[in-house]
C-alpha cells in the first residue's frame, strides 16, 4: 500500500510542478509561482521519502504506519492548502499550511522509532 501511495504522490507531484511552470506562469503573480514551487518541491521531496520507507519497510519487516501516515498527511496539508491558496481565494486554508509543516517535521521525527532493534 506504501509503495502505491508514494507513486501516486509523486505523480502528483511532477503534474503540479509542471503545471506551476507551464499552466500558471501567466496567470499568477511571481509570489504565487513562487509558493506552488515551494509546495510541488516539498510534495516530490516527501513522496520520494515515503517511497524509501516503504521500501525499507519491505526489506526490514518493520512498520512504517507512524512516519508514513505523518509524511502523508503532512504534504496533504502543506501542499495542497499552498496548491489551494494559488488556485482559489479560500483565504481560510492559510493557517492549514503550517499544520502541515509540523506534521512533516513529526514525520522525519519519528524516523527515530525505526532506530530501535
Amino acid at each position: 500500500m506504501w509503495i502505491i501511495l508514494a507513486a501516486v504522490s509523486g505523480a502528483l507531484a511532477v503534474a503540479a510542478g509542471a503545471f506551476g511552470a507551464h499552466g500558471l506562469r501567466d496567470r499568477v503573480t511571481p509570489d504565487q509561482i513562487s509558493a506552488w514551487s515551494t509546495a510541488a518541491q516539498y510534495h516530490l521531496l516527501h513522496s520520494v521519502v515515503l517511497l524509501a520507507l516503504a521500501l525499507y519497510a519491505l526489506n526490514a519487516e518493520k512498520s512504517i504506519r507512524l512516519p508514513g501516515s505523518f509524511f502523508l498527511v503532512g504534504t496533504l496539508l502543506f501542499s495542497g492548502s499552498i496548491y489551494l491558496l494559488v488556485l482559489t481565494s479560500w483565504r481560510w486554508l492559510g493557517p492549514v499550511t503550517p499544520l502541515g509543516g509540523l506534521l512533516l517535521m513529526a514525520g522525519w521525527i519519528s524516523l527515530l522509532s525505526l532506530a530501535k532493534n
